[in-house]
């Protein structure tokens, strides 16, 4: 779609950036607050870069007012951050801490004292341990109470003072990484196990809804969802019909219950068959059917290509080929191999041709981000909330003392223009948080790949005084937020 003359952004767009409770404050077992599921995660030999863990990460906790200053000095509008849920409730649920929530409600005076709207997110996967060791975490729906008992406690202390809340960030992500691929917490592979947790956090999701339509009724809340758009690997009409396969099990099956109230068929039923699919008890579609979000987050890195699935795609001669294995095609693997991989009768995941990649391996798709929002927004007819997007980098800090990150400027440049393009298309747009205001703890990846428009300067064995230098690209968005990104070009 061309247009001759692009619109502008809305005058009260929300030009901020984001982070994560477990990857910027550290103070890990300050003022009362109990471990969450990742303080013990990452001492698990070999699951993070080095060692590194979010015991001191860039010590938000005790420099708040330092990094908000910051956030001024560049202009921001607003500043998504999150919640650690174990510094509020300690054990997940009972006793309130009070400095806990003291801490919370500083953060966000702080930032109301300096015009930056607070956008808060309940939950960014770090899961009280007492509730993982107790209930078996997002696999009881004890949990769901729990959860509904710390937004009880959030909204009756911050209702007032915050317009903008989002319940769970990527629950796809969180899910696959937690149950399936044993890369994040509770260190699991087994997608029957993925599925039921992933229903139970719906479930959560909603009751946490429901409850802040009664306590915070002026306020916006939705989920935060990591969204790619799926394309088909050539205009075979198989390839077509893979990129909706796709589509469906990676996109519509989390986006339909939050916006919709209801499972897609098509993945439900594919589920179904593997004998994997959410155990639904009386009552359940009925909770989900009541909690419509008012707006979608939208976190954005790339999306993925496909080609028809590889069990179909294979010709009836390669099936005979004397190099076959009987174990190969999915078809004749034991049930419970299949129920660990339900997308292969699918669709099968192919590299995009046309695309560059980061160093970590992500596509860099600009023109994938228009799609989105432009996808999502026709599907669901919700505003939008851009409440990620961001390039990971090595930034070097050069002999002078500044951080040239010119890729950095580069992406966003490119993707804030696609995101401009897709208002003057229709979307409507709340706001846009790049991620991440400061360099923070990478999950996985360390201190190495660095996010942030504000250089912090650790590593991931020494870290120094943490001092805070802001990068190039800091400059450069504090003059795009200031024009409104009129001049994006």
């Amino acid at each position: 779609m061309y247009h001759d003359k692009l619109e502008a952004f809305p005058e009260d767009f929300l030009w901020g950036a984001a982070s994560a409770a477990y990857q910027i404050e550290g103070a890990f077992d300050a003022d009362g607050k109990g471990p969450s599921i990742w303080d013990e995660f990452t001492k698990i030999p070999g699951k993070t870069f080095e060692g590194t863990n979010g015991d001191v990460a860039i010590d938000h906790y005790n420099r708040y007012k330092e990094d908000i200053r910051l956030m001024s000095e560049m202009g921001l509008k607003a500043y998504r951050f999150s919640v650690s849920w174990s510094r509020i409730l300690p054990d997940g649920e009972g006793k309130v801490n009070k400095e806990g929530l003291d801490f919370y409600e500083n953060l966000v005076d702080e930032l109301i004292a300096y015009n930056i709207e607070p956008v808060l997110t309940l939950y960014h996967w770090d899961l009280p341990l007492a509730l993982q060791e107790k209930y078996k975490g997002w696999e009881s729906r004890e949990v769901i109470q729990a959860f509904k008992q710390y937004c009880q406690v959030l909204y009756g202390r911050l209702g007032k003072k915050v317009t903008y809340w989002v319940t769970f960030n990527e629950q796809n992500v969180f899910t696959s990484m937690g149950y399936r691929w044993a890369s994040h917490p509770p260190n699991a592979t087994d997608t029957k196990r993925l599925f039921e947790a992933n229903h139970i956090i719906n479930l959560a999701n909603a009751e946490a809804i429901k409850l802040f339509r009664k306590m915070v009724p002026k306020g916006k809340i939705g989920p935060s969802f990591g969204y790619g758009p799926v394309y088909p690997l050539s205009a075979s009409p198989d390839d077509v019909l893979a990129s909706e396969n796709a589509t469906d099990f990676n996109n519509s099956w989390w986006l339909d219950v939050y916006c919709k109230g209801k499972y897609p068929t098509f993945t439900f039923k594919q589920l179904e068959r593997k004998g994997i699919a959410p155990t639904i008890e009386s009552g359940d579609l009925e909770l989900l059917k009541q909690a419509k979000p008012d707006f979608l987050g939208i976190n954005y890195y790339h999306g993925g290509t496909v080609a028809q699935n590889k069990i179909e795609s294979k010709s009836i001669e390669s099936l005979n080929d004397k190099n076959f294995s009987a174990t190969d095609p999915y078809l004749m693997q034991p049930k419970e191999e299949q129920s660990q991989s339900p997308e292969v009768p699918m669709f099968q995941s192919s590299e995009n041709p046309y695309l560059n990649k980061t160093e970590w391996g992500w596509e860099i798709d600009p023109v994938g981000f228009r799609v989105a929002l432009r996808e999502v927004y026709a599907r669901y007819d919700l505003p939008l909330f851009v409440t990620e997007n961001g390039l990971g980098a090595k930034d070097m800090v050069t002999d002078e003392g500044t951080i040239e990150d010119d890729y950095r400027i580069d992406y966003l440049n490119q993707h804030i223009m696609e995101m401009k393009k897709a208002v003057t298309d229709g979307v409507e747009l709340i706001g846009y948080c790049a991620w991440s205001f400061t360099d923070l703890l990478s999950w996985l990846n360390g201190y190495k790949k660095r996010y942030g428009f504000v250089y912090v300067d650790r590593t991931e064995q020494d870290e120094k005084e943490m001092r805070r230098i802001p990068k190039k690209s800091y400059h450069w968005y504090k003059e795009l937020i200031a024009d409104n990104g009129e001049n994006i070009n």
